[in-house]
């Protein structure tokens, strides 16, 4: 971000910026043709390494470029920008590979299956990028590059050796830190306000620092604080961007006193750019309320700062109920945060010694779900073939139901659609496996999931974070959970229908709630654009080609399966909106005209009262 604010208003981006910005630099043909005509083995090693690492190269200086622009975009009020920004950046990774690897089948077709270069030209890779912050991510570039050119299986690759070994890293380099004292007031937040150095004018900072001051006030009173006690304020020195709002993330430390430990309070400061102006429209003081903020979502956020290492344990440790592995992803590095994961399970297993058997829960009838007790993750593949219990007269079949799951990955999920991590050609030891689960997955997955000596080698395997079917959740909760929860059932359909996605499947069992008690959709085989749905009033006559997905609103309530009278009716209080045609037909026009309707991403009562 910016040192300084001009308060000017932002000039929108034009599209031939932002293609220009992103678009992904040709590979190093010289490279290439001096690699074609090589026969010596150490030449072609060296040089196949530099390749590669041209080819990364020029992807991460595009990936870089991004936060920048979402912040452009922002300052700018440009939502479709910020929107397209987000689907760029996501493809980018895949898209620099997929330029390269027909270029190398085609001009080195040995690669595919010469198992002395690929050592040799590793070992070259990791001297040329020895020393450089983004090693690890280089080094998953090449793997990723690897296993599209020889198709073998997919394995967590260590980053915990060689040259790119690093440290454990500390958030205190990503940190800009404020020291004052007890109570904080509206100057000190209005001093970090102006320290972000957006290049638009507040609506109202004064009064937006003094409300947000309040909130921290308040949030503190459990914590014991006494007037004059100091107190560091810990700031990312870094803009965190996402549809058409952007936020400032850190946190309140006050020293060790003798009747107390050192207390840390999370802090995450909300931001929107109104046609009047920017405007703080939250504080989040909660750590579980900061995991609302981050929830899974398209590219999830741009940060400017460009630490991810750094960055991520930040927001593992202001949100320790969310697995590290998944704090990479939240700010858009997949691909770390891939290998982070499967690595974290693999951990759990060893640790444990807990079998993986079937989740809790309803059985699935296009999915196998597993997991173990002890693991923050489900496990799922898809099956041949639906149960007999499928409720629709026809399955799209196995490569479908991927290219959904693979859909939402890419898609905005608005905060409210579990993202997939998806794995292909994956091998677990066959003892992670209770009996039960190893025969039904076996047995149903009989083209996707096959038996190798001692483990099992999926074709592909989806990996979620763990969460409680809604159904469960309501057999258990006490009356204020279970209210709490339908009604943000109501928020997750809202906000899935801002980012043109419907569940036909209006099933209570595709929800799942959190460990922070938010409600998500995480089954995938029923989902459709809202725009291709038919909407259709309680009495309608059927349409002339009404042969599609129609939705009938007043029906909902029934499709959810909430058996309890009251939680219906506190669904129905909640969301009446949601049970009327008019409002998705209005959805479906703001979707057709281009429109990015907002999503709710935090509680609203932690929106400053003006």
């Amino acid at each position: 971000m910016t040192a300084t604010a001009s308060h000017t208003r932002a000039r929108p981006l034009g599209a031939s910026e932002i293609e220009h910005a992103t678009r992904i630099a040709e590979p190093d043909f010289d490279l290439l043709d001096a690699l074609y005509r090589t026969d010596d083995p150490d030449d072609q090693a060296r040089l196949l390494a530099r390749v590669v690492l041209s080819a990364f190269d020029n992807y991460y200086a595009v990936s870089r470029r991004i936060p920048a622009l979402a912040q452009a975009a922002f300052e700018a009020r440009d939502w479709p920008v910020t929107v397209r920004l987000s689907k760029i950046r996501i493809g980018l990774y895949t898209a620099c590979i997929d330029q390269l690897v027909p270029l190398l089948k085609a001009g080195l077709p040995e690669l595919t299956t010469d198992e002395q270069l690929w050592p040799t030209a590793e070992a070259e890779l990791l001297a040329a990028i020895e020393g450089r912050y983004e090693a690890d991510f280089a080094f998953a570039f090449w793997q990723s590059l690897r296993r599209k050119l020889v198709s073998d299986e997919w394995r967590p690759v260590s980053y915990d050796a060689g040259s790119t070994a690093r440290r454990t890293t500390s958030p205190a380099a990503v940190l800009k830190t404020t020291t004052t004292t007890l109570p904080i007031t509206a100057e000190v937040i209005a001093g970090i306000l102006d320290e972000a150095g957006f290049r638009v004018p507040w609506r109202d900072r004064d009064g937006d620092a003094a409300l947000a001051a309040q909130a921290i006030e308040t949030a503190l009173e459990p914590l014991s604080p006494r007037p004059g006690e100091p107190v560091k304020i810990e700031i990312a020195d870094a803009g965190f961007f996402r549809n058409r709002g952007a936020c400032l993330v850190g946190r309140i430390k006050l020293r060790d006193r003798g009747d107390m430990p050192m207390r840390n309070l999370p802090l995450l400061i909300a931001l929107l750019n109104e046609k009047d102006g920017l405007v703080v429209d939250a504080v989040l003081t909660d750590s579980d309320e900061l995991q609302y903020a981050f929830s899974s979502t398209l590219a999830n956020y741009h940060a400017t700062n460009p630490r991810y290492h750094e960055l991520a344990r930040l927001l593992y440790e202001l949100m320790p109920k969310r697995p590290l592995g998944t704090q990479y992803s939240c700010i858009g590095f997949h691909h770390l945060g891939k290998v982070a994961v499967m690595s974290e399970i693999l951990a759990e297993h060893r640790k444990t010694k807990e079998r993986l058997a079937t989740a809790p829960g309803f059985k699935g009838t296009v999915a196998i779900a597993f997991t173990t007790p002890s693991s923050a993750y489900v496990l799922k593949i898809i099956r041949d073939h639906p149960t007999d219990d499928y409720k629709f007269d026809y399955f799209d079949g196995l490569d479908e139901v991927l290219r959904k799951y693979n859909l939402v990955h890419e898609i905005d999920r608005a905060g409210s659609m579990l993202d997939n991590i998806i794995y292909s050609n994956v091998k677990l030891d066959r003892a992670m496996f209770a009996a039960e689960l190893l025969d039904e997955l076996l047995e149903a997955g009989i083209g996707t999931v096959t038996l190798d000596r001692g483990a099992l080698v999926f074709r592909h395997l989806i990996v979620q974070i763990k969460l409680t079917p809604l159904p469960l959740y309501l057999a258990n909760a006490s009356a204020a959970e279970s209210r709490a929860a339908v009604i943000n059932l109501g928020d997750c359909i809202k906000n899935n229908a801002a980012a043109d996605i419907f569940n036909k499947d209006l099933d209570g069992r595709n929800y799942g709630v959190s460990r922070i008690r938010k409600v998500y959709l995480f089954d995938y085989d029923a989902v459709e654009p809202l725009t291709s749905v038919t909407v259709r009033s309680d009495g309608a006559a059927p349409g002339e080609f009404d042969d599609g997905v129609v939705f009938r609103p007043q029906e909902m309530l029934e499709g959810l399966r909430i058996d309890d009278p009251g939680l219906r009716r506190a669904f129905r209080d909640a969301h009446p909106e949601l049970m009327q045609a008019d409002y998705w037909e209005g959805m479906q026009r703001a979707l057709r005209d281009g429109k990015v309707p907002k999503v709710m991403n935090y509680p609203a009562s932690r929106r400053l009262r003006r």
